[in-house]
């Protein structure tokens, strides 16, 4: 049995005095196997290990909005058949993947035991692996305890099919309430949570476009929560609010539009402009010197590339200063 709260290997690698490196990013694959084909992940996947790359994400419903058959599981496949095609990769790559929304009948599976161990069977074997590096519950799911969930998460640890547990797009406290029941129970604990997050924020309390998680934003209250626990990493998805930084194309949500927002772009684009660099790169770079993990929700090869910049961009304690400051 793991000691209570202890963390395994792959945990978070703190970034460098002044910069990110390359295995500080997390490559997104929510679309592999269904809007990026086959090769087109393959080639993804190719680059970001060859330039440094370490972290995969998924989830076991990837992408069932985008799949005729209504049902996930396609990007877990691709990374799959990308392992097998390339002995010696697994030990190259450290995998991690989700449970709770494929949908069932019409609605979420949710996070019963029952329903969490045979998530984590089934993924094992779309991606060909023995053992998970880090298995996500990915929303709350009311209809089931808390500790129900930890604890069957717990006991995949013990079993050898997972090294890592996390909580996507769930409340601080549940967060705390299910850390704590853990550790009581003996058990492998939670060391990392998934929510969204960037260097601009929507207003408190605006509704934004596409985001249906009513717990998925980081948070003062999460901020102040990892500080506290240094043991739990914060992996941040949509950080580049699909693209709306650089692309004039695609504008911030609605909710993004106030004067906060304003001043901040206008500093990232005077740093960025300094730095020659897109500002993209910039806030890839910002959050990881803040401690988080971003996740590359990437396409295409020029997309990538461009992200990976981030990996090597010297962001010093000025340039911070100047990025914090008020808006």
């Amino acid at each position: 049995m793991s000691s209570p709260g202890h963390v395994r290997l792959l945990t978070w690698s703190r970034a460098s005095i002044f910069g990110a490196v390359i295995s500080d990013l997390v490559l997104g694959t929510t679309y592999f196997g269904t809007r990026t084909d086959r090769d087109s992940s393959f080639a993804l996947l190719d680059r970001f290990v060859e330039a440094g790359g370490r972290w995969v994400d998924t989830a076991n419903c990837y992408a069932f909005w985008a799949d005729p058959s209504g049902h996930g599981g396609q990007s877990e496949s691709v990374i799959g058949a990308w392992l097998r095609a390339n002995p010696g990769a697994r030990e190259q790559v450290a995998l991690s993947t989700k449970v709770g929304v494929e949908p069932v009948d019409g609605a979420p599976e949710g996070l019963s035991a029952p329903v969490v161990r045979a998530g984590a069977t089934a993924s094992r074997e779309r991606l060909g692996v023995e053992t998970i590096d880090l298995f996500w519950a990915h929303a709350r799911d009311l209809g089931t305890p808390i500790e129900e969930t930890v604890e069957a998460m717990g006991i995949l640890v013990d079993d050898g099919m997972a090294h890592r547990l996390g909580l996507s797009n769930h409340p601080t406290w549940l967060v705390e309430r299910a850390r704590s029941h853990a550790i009581a129970q003996g058990l492998e604990t939670v060391t990392a949570l998934q929510l969204s997050t960037s260097y601009v924020e929507p207003r408190p309390g605006a509704a934004v476009e596409g985001k249906d998680h009513r717990f998925g934003w980081v948070t003062e209250e999460t901020r102040d929560y990892v500080e506290q626990h240094p043991e739990v990493e914060v992996w941040a998805y949509s950080p580049l609010v699909q693209g709306a930084y650089d692309r004039t194309d695609r504008p911030f949500p609605a909710a993004y539009d106030h004067p906060g927002t304003t001043a901040r772009l206008a500093v990232l684009a005077d740093v960025a402009d300094r730095l020659g660099v897109a500002p993209s790169v910039v806030v890839l770079a910002w959050l990881v010197r803040h401690g988080t993990r971003p996740i590359l929700g990437v396409s295409s090869l020029d997309q990538l590339e461009s992200a990976l910049r981030a990996g090597e961009l010297a962001l010093d304690d000025e340039v911070m200063a100047q990025l914090d400051a008020p808006a």
